[in-house]
């Protein structure tokens, strides 16, 4: 009987020796599956930081070319006025000078006491 006891915790032994193992070798697979995972995430988190500034470089771009353009309409505006404004100077300057040519020419019509 002790023979068969023993056998018996030969195999309790190894049968819980290979219980540790099988549990080991399971703990070893899950840490490899956390780390797969892990790096998945991180491959993952950057193509979505990628897409926010490719986003976000597209809001900015857009936003400096309203800027331009406005800039530009603001100079067409303004050297249209510029136009405008040098005409009417032009105009007072014309009708300045036919006013001191009139005053001239009276001038020399009229006999000096």
């Amino acid at each position: 009987m002790s023979e068969s006891q023993s056998r018996y915790g030969i195999i309790s032994a190894l049968t819980s020796q290979k219980l540790q193992i099988m549990s080991a070798k399971a703990d070893l697979n899950e840490e490899v599956n956390k780390k797969d995972q892990a790096w998945q995430e991180l491959e993952a988190e950057l193509k979505n930081w990628e897409k926010d500034v490719q986003e976000d470089n597209k809001r900015t771009k857009r936003t400096m070319e309203l800027e331009i353009q406005k800039a530009k309409n603001i100079y067409g505006y303004s050297k249209q006025k510029l136009k405008d404004k040098e005409k009417v100077y032009d105009e007072k300057i014309r009708a300045i000078d036919e006013a001191l040519k009139r005053i001239e020419d009276i001038s020399k019509t009229i006999p000096n006491p």
